[in-house]
């Protein structure tokens, strides 16, 4: 028993004293990143989805806005009743359905945190190239 103790140590003690080789090669890590790396598109107009099942994007900037589970700063403007006065797009009738379908009168605790699904729309080049056509 004593030698596989020993095997392990011998082994950790070699694996631990080896430079890791990392990812993004011999390029810095900046000290502090650019603020405007990643700009939100804001035009406020409906992004198109690529599918059916896609969740909408968020056309507008989110920073600052608080979803806890008492507050979600969403619903201020697209909640049924808000969203004929502030002109944003209603959250859909599927977001008012409880587990077995039935009606609820507030949004569904499953779907209260938008951000889960929903996230905003950048301006920001592809890391990979994508040859995605949605439906036609």
């Amino acid at each position: 028993m004593r030698w596989v103790l020993a095997l392990l140590l011998g082994f950790s003690v070699q694996v631990l004293s080896q430079e890791p080789k990392l990812i993004r090669g011999a390029t810095p890590i900046p000290e502090t990143n650019r603020s405007d790396t990643y700009r939100t598109e804001k035009h406020d107009r409906y992004v198109p989805r690529s599918h059916e099942w896609q969740p909408p994007v968020i056309p507008h900037h989110v920073k600052g806005y608080q979803i806890t589970t008492n507050v979600n700063t969403c619903m201020a403007c697209h909640a049924r009743g808000a969203a004929p006065q502030t002109g944003a797009r209603p959250v859909g009738k599927t977001h008012y359905l409880d587990r077995e379908g039935k009606e609820l009168p507030n949004i569904s605790t499953r779907r209260y945190f938008c951000l889960q699904c929903h996230v905003p729309q950048h301006d920001a080049p592809p890391l990979v190239d994508n040859t995605f056509k949605g439906p036609k």
